[in-house]
Parts: structure tokens; sequence; C-alpha cells
């Protein structure tokens, strides 16, 4: 297999688990593509390497910005914006957790919280209000576990990360 055509194939591979993993399929695939390229590129050779839009490229580099997953990087005489990929996958990973924390865990835990503090009343369905708080009651404590273990995974250093999987799998 020659070079660029293994280059492509990881692109639309990560942009697929990307899209499975709820996240946009050309972010994904953006992000790919600054992975496997070592030198910073211009949002104009995003899109012809990837032929997408220049809105697109704008905006899923932007988020990819947000996530500290690209930064921008100056090029003497040029005025153009280039960007360039964070490299290190343990970096990359938290990111990705600490994003995803926000995003996702973190709205739930606020609505389970809510719903802990509400009383909620039934006078006629008893039994499904027991079962509605039991349930409610079990995924809080589900997800603040969640959310304590990946807040410890994301602040940790991947020497601990590494002895700790080690450990559960070795």
């Amino acid at each position: 297999m020659q070079l660029e055509e293994a280059q492509h194939k990881f692109i639309q591979s990560w942009g697929s688990f990307g899209s499975q993993w709820g996240i946009n399929r050309t972010m994904a695939q953006i992000h790919a593509l600054f992975l496997i390229t070592p030198e910073s590129m211009s949002t104009e050779e995003v899109m012809e390497a990837l032929q997408i839009s220049r809105g697109n490229a704008n905006t899923n580099i932007r988020t990819l910005i947000d996530w500290g997953l690209l930064y921008k990087e100056f090029k003497v005489g040029e005025r153009r914006e280039f960007f360039i990929g964070e490299k290190d996958i343990w970096t990359i990973a938290k990111r990705i957790i600490k994003m995803r924390q926000q995003k996702e865990l973190l709205p739930m835990l606020q609505i389970l919280s809510q719903l802990q503090s509400t009383e909620i009343k039934s006078e006629n369905k008893p039994e499904e209000l027991a079962h509605f708080i039991k349930q409610i009651n079990d995924i809080n404590d589900m997800a603040i576990k969640a959310d304590k273990t990946l807040t410890r995974v994301s602040t940790s250093e991947k020497s601990w990360f590494m002895k700790t999987i080690m450990k559960l799998f070795g």
C-alpha cells in the first residue's frame, strides 16, 4: 500500500470512528489529517486535502482549537493562518475526556441533581414513582463515579494510567 492510500484510509476510518463516538465526521477527518501531518497547514490546504468547503473547514478547525487539539502557528511573511495538530496521544486523550465530560456528563449530572432535589409526586402510581426515584439515584451514583474516574484519568500522568491498566488487565 502506498503512503497516500494509507493516509486516505486512516483519515476516512478516523472520520467514521468519530461519527460513531458522536463527533462530527468532518471534524474527526480534519483531526486525523493534522495527526498524521508533521507540518502546519492552512485552511486552504485542509479544504483541498479533504475536499470540503471553507465554512466546514473553518467551523471544525475552530472547534478543534477550542478542544486544544489544534494550535495556531504564525509564519513570518504569511497573511494566512496556519494550524498544527497536537501529536502526543496521551495529551489528546486527556483533552477529549475533559471535553466529553463538560459537554455530556456534567449536564447529565446537573439534571439528575435537579431531579433528586425536587419533590416528585404521584398519587396513583406509587410503584412507578419509587422505581423512577431509585433509577435516578442509581444513574446519579454511577455518573458521579464515572466523572471522578474520568477526572482522575484526565489529570493523571501517563505512567500512572499505564500502571493502573496493567494491574487491571495484566
